[in-house]
Order: C-alpha cells, then sequence, then structure tokens
C-alpha cells in the first residue's frame, strides 16, 4: 500500500513540473524539438514510476543490471547535454555583450571627438575631393 501512495505522489510531482514547463511565461520562445523532447522525458518518468519492472528488464537487456543505475547513467548523460548546451548559449550571449559594448565605445568615442571639433563629417565625396573643394 506505501508504493501507491509514493506512486501517486511521485507522478504528481512529475504532472506539476509538466505544468510548469507548458504555462511558462516564455513557454512560447521553446523550441518545438525541446518541448516534444520534455513531454517525452515525462510520459517515460511515469512509465518508470507506474513500471519500474519494466525499466529494471531494459537495464538487464542492456548489461546494466538494476533500473535505478540505467535511470541515473541516463540523468547524468542529460545533465552533462544541459551543461554542455548552457555554455554555448552563455559563450554566444557574451560574444554579443562585447560586441555591442565595443560598437557602444565606439559610437560614444565618435560622440565626444565630433563634439571637441576633432572630428569632422565627410560627405559621400571621396577626401581628396572635400580637400580641393576647401
Amino acid at each position: 500500500m506505501a508504493q501507491i501512495w509514493i506512486k501517486i505522489l511521485l507522478i504528481a510531482l512529475v504532472l506539476v513540473a509538466l505544468l510548469f514547463f507548458v504555462r511558462r511565461e516564455h513557454g512560447h520562445k521553446l523550441q518545438a524539438n525541446k518541448r516534444i523532447g520534455f513531454i517525452l522525458f515525462i510520459g517515460m518518468n511515469i512509465y518508470a514510476i507506474a513500471r519500474p519492472q519494466d525499466v529494471t528488464w531494459v537495464a538487464q537487456q542492456l548489461g546494466v543490471g538494476r533500473g535505478a543505475d540505467l535511470i541515473l547513467y541516463l540523468l547524468v548523460i542529460t545533465f552533462v547535454f544541459a551543461v554542455f548546451n548552457f555554455y554555448l548559449k552563455m559563450r554566444e550571449a557574451d560574444r554579443r555583450v562585447t560586441e555591442l559594448a565595443r560598437a557602444i565605445a565606439v559610437r560614444d568615442a565618435e560622440l565626444v571627438n565630433r563634439e571637441r571639433g576633432l572630428l569632422f563629417e565627410w560627405s559621400a565625396n571621396s577626401p581628396e575631393q572635400a580637400r580641393n573643394a576647401e
């Protein structure tokens, strides 16, 4: 009887995670393949909670031994993938921030130099034509 209550609790927690995922504020920005993958992941969690003997059978077919060990290995692989994905996103964000900071620094320097009279606006003509026109 205690196993049924823990299964109900675990399935409820998985469904809460699914609701949080679906009702997120920025959920529309998530790619479709990630949505599908997460929903499949939730489905596999519910199945593994409801029928743990099947997970053990799959683990034994793969040569792992226990279902809990197989789940642990899969979670480690998923964690490594998630950390690597986060690292790539952060690296891209850092690159974009650096480009923006450089562009702002150049723009601000041009504005300051223009105010000081050190930088002149050139017309569409070449610099030689502008000097000859003076």
